[in-house]
């Protein structure tokens, strides 16, 4: 589409996902040709009152169970190569992944002066009932009228800071929640927007996107029964390791192998973080016996973020090429909204 004088700018990104696949005989699948075609048809973007877009692809399109950190790079590549042509970006994506990618994405954007929106769809275009249309046009709506410069997940109408968003559902429309914070905006009639949740406006993109290493970052949710050997071949060879816990922070102490094993990791250099498996919530190390051994091993507390938050934030740190310590300290700051640390009285 060509933009129209005055009329804002958006670049719609396509890198797969359900929204835009066709079913075959193996079940739905990206079709290359497809989202362009549909896109075309609807007149509503058309409309004066709604931002010019631009579809740009980003082959392969992928089934979001597809993706990797290296397509974090890639889109946020993407996004900084355009950033000066465009008002705001539209991220069309898989739901599966899509709270990793929309994590990662803001810690790879610091400095956003624009928002970028990724949002996606639980039945393809392609059927009579998707959810994607609405999806669509609201992204590119909110991308070119909002000021809201952050990463941020559109789905069942609601905005919500990606960082913060969990899929919660995948037979709903309402697919995707935000556990510790309320939606940025609300979509019903009217777009009701939360300004006093929005973040400040940064200084600015990075002009290049570079993580010159890719670390071995590893994710273990606590379950009765868990023995030291299996958390010891878990961390074979690992840089990191997002322990996901009970409750407020807690794990088994009973077995003193199992806090051997975190203590001797942390020795060597590992970046061990305490996140809750709770949707809601935070991790309190100190408020129980069993989360204080976890301190004293050395485990990071990952405070209110999310498990996607706390893996993607851990990958990008590390492949930073920071140093344990720094990496640890990073990890308890807040960069871009993932977490709010408790008060201290």
């Amino acid at each position: 589409m060509t933009a129209a004088p005055n009329r804002p700018r958006v670049c719609v990104l396509h890198v797969g996902g359900t929204i835009g696949m066709v079913r075959g005989d193996e079940g739905f699948g990206p079709k290359d040709g497809f989202l362009e075609t549909y896109l075309a048809s609807m007149k509503e973007l058309e409309r004066a009152e709604l931002p010019a877009y631009t579809l740009t692809l980003l082959p392969p399109l992928l089934d979001s169970a597809d993706m990797q950190p290296d397509d974090w790079v890639r889109i946020a590549r993407a996004i900084v190569n355009a950033y000066d042509d465009f008002d705001g970006f539209v991220i069309v994506h898989g739901t599966d992944t899509l709270a990793y990618t929309a994590s990662a994405l803001s810690f790879l954007l610091p400095g956003l002066t624009k928002p970028v929106i990724l949002t996606g769809a639980q039945i393809s275009l392609a059927e009579v009932r998707s959810d994607g249309r609405e999806h669509l046009i609201t992204s590119i709506q909110l991308a070119g009228t909002s000021r809201i410069p952050e990463v941020c997940i559109y789905f069942g109408q609601r905005l919500l800071r990606g960082n913060r968003a969990q899929k919660v559902h995948n037979d709903h429309f309402a697919a995707f929640d935000s556990g510790n914070m309320p939606a940025l905006a609300t979509v019903g009639v009217g777009i009701d927007v939360r300004s006093e949740l929005v973040r400040a406006p940064g200084s600015g993109v990075p002009k290049l996107v570079e993580l010159p290493s890719r670390p071995l970052v590893v994710a273990l949710r606590v379950f009765p029964g868990l023995q030291a050997s299996m958390l010891e071949t878990v961390l074979a060879g690992a840089h990191g390791l997002v322990l996901e816990t009970y409750g407020a922070g807690n794990a088994p102490t009973r077995d003193t192998a199992l806090l051997d094993v975190l203590s001797q990791a942390t020795a060597r250099g590992v970046v061990v973080v305490n996140a809750s498996q709770c949707h809601g919530g935070r991790v309190r190390q100190g408020l129980y016996q069993t989360s204080s051994s976890l301190a004293r091993a050395g485990v990071v507390s990952g405070h209110d973020m999310t498990p996607e938050a706390a893996l993607t934030k851990l990958y990008c740190l590390l492949a930073s090429g920071l140093s344990p310590a720094d990496v640890r300290a990073r990890m308890e700051e807040d960069l871009a909204g993932e977490l709010t640390r408790p008060a201290t009285h």
